[in-house]
């Protein structure tokens, strides 16, 4: 019986709603990262050429080859536990649209090898502002170090 009335009265807001003027939706899938290129707002992904991987902007994940798979992850490998995304050069992948941009990859690892820079680069953000980077409690990821 809740669960009706429920219904019937987000019908009723709906109805309102849809009567007046207008009504606008902004909805934000994904933000960039701070430790992202300046000046593309609509970029959907990263390809970082020191790591061999790829940053998707709008799931907040970094996609990278591991154990025979393409892995997405909130986290690099731990391997690049101490890559500096501040510092990497990030070449942002205009041109592609999907969901596995890895299907470049070969293409990718060819033209931007480690160590890469293109036209240099201004990150969104700085690891030292106080809200993104403390020393004390953060890796270089911007991320909270973990409890082991």
């Amino acid at each position: 019986m809740k669960t009706l009335q429920l219904l019937v009265l987000g019908l009723l807001l709906s109805v309102a709603t849809s009567s007046q003027a207008q009504v606008n939706l902004n909805v934000t899938i994904g933000t960039a990262p701070s430790w992202g290129p300046s000046g593309y707002d609509n970029a959907e992904y990263y390809y970082l050429p020191d790591v061999a991987s790829y940053y998707d902007v709008q799931a907040s994940q970094f996609i990278y080859y591991g154990n025979g798979k393409w892995i997405r992850a909130r986290r690099l490998p731990v391997q690049y536990n101490n890559y500096d995304l501040y510092g990497g050069y990030k070449v942002v992948l205009t041109d592609y649209h999907g969901k596995t941009p890895y299907t470049h990859y070969k293409e990718h690892k060819v033209k931007y090898t480690k160590g890469y820079k293109g036209k240099p680069q201004k990150n969104i953000g700085s690891k030292y502002d106080k809200k993104v980077y403390s020393k004390k409690n953060k890796d270089n990821n911007g991320h909270g170090k973990s409890k082991h």
